[in-house]
């Protein structure tokens, strides 16, 4: 009986289309709409969506402070500018970036066993807590795909719901790894199951072992989330990442979010871009 309630909740959110035709929907939908989305006001938008993000082996207390004093003086340098969503970190640095942080910047880790989530659920639990405990507003974690690839809906769901749990007041953002899934129906399944446990935000990649993020992935993601949207009125966030670097590829997935999800969608609040790249590619177009 416990495993019938994740089918019904698969068969609640259809979904039909193949992957060509997902492919001629994102290409039809940027033919008619990316231009008008191409502009200065645009990337000011994306600027502000932005997940700033350091994720290194070398990664060191020092480094991050450095790191998160850029975020401190930028609207000094840039008054008319809104600042950068979050700073997104290993969880060992949360405390780090809250002592350091000055300016109204949500601090995001990355746990639960990031980036494979092969690790104890008793080890994801406790890593998420010991984050949010030391500072951080948002957690990112990868949905078990070992689990989901092997229809193993309970156990991967539930495990989602610990976890949301001790987030507490966090904001917890589930990282399909959407190039391991490979197949649209793939990642429609996993982006319904994970909104079905909790998640606050769907996040595409890692950008560690896997292909990054793609144009359609994104669309089938926030296809997913509209649809989650429609029958239980919960709204949840997508995130994009994993090697969005041109402003030209941030403009195409903004445009799919507000496309599919709305004006709503383009803000903060709904729309993450995790990079590290990209803010400084922004900046140069933006002045």
């Amino acid at each position: 009986m416990e495993t019938n309630k994740y089918i019904n909740a698969l068969k609640s959110h259809p979904f039909t289309l193949s992957d060509e035709q997902v492919t001629e929907k994102v290409n039809k939908l940027l033919s008619d709409k990316f231009k008008e989305n191409n502009t200065q006001e645009v990337y000011k938008k994306i600027y502000s969506c932005i997940d700033l993000t350091t994720l290194n082996t070398t990664d060191s207390k020092e480094d991050v402070w450095k790191f998160t004093e850029k975020v401190n003086v930028f609207e000094d340098n840039n008054p008319e500018m809104q600042n950068v969503a979050a700073i997104c970190v290993f969880p060992n640095f949360a405390k780090t970036v809250k002592e350091a942080l000055t300016v109204d910047v949500k601090i995001a880790c990355v746990s639960a066993g990031f980036p494979a989530s092969q690790t104890f659920t008793e080890v994801k639990i406790a890593e998420t807590a010991l984050a949010v405990a030391d500072g951080a507003d948002e957690i990112d974690v990868v949905l078990n795909l070992g689990l989901f690839l092997d229809k193993e809906y309970q156990e991967l769901c539930e495990e989602l719901t610990e976890i949301k749990e001790v987030c507490r007041g966090a904001t917890l953002k589930v990282i399909l790894e959407t190039g391991a899934l490979k197949s649209a129906e793939n990642i429609h399944k996993a982006s319904i199951l994970s909104l079905y446990s909790g998640s606050d935000f769907l996040k595409t990649s890692t950008g560690k072992v896997y292909q990054g993020a793609s144009l359609e992935a994104a669309y089938v993601m926030c296809n997913a989330i509209r649809s989650y949207y429609g029958k239980t009125g919960n709204k949840a966030g997508f995130k994009v990442s994993g090697g969005v670097a041109s402003v030209e590829d941030a403009v195409k997935y903004y445009t799919i979010v507000r496309e599919i999800l709305g004006e709503e969608w383009c803000s903060p609040t709904l729309f993450r871009v995790g990079a590290s790249r990209l803010a400084d590619t922004l900046m140069e177009k933006i002045k």
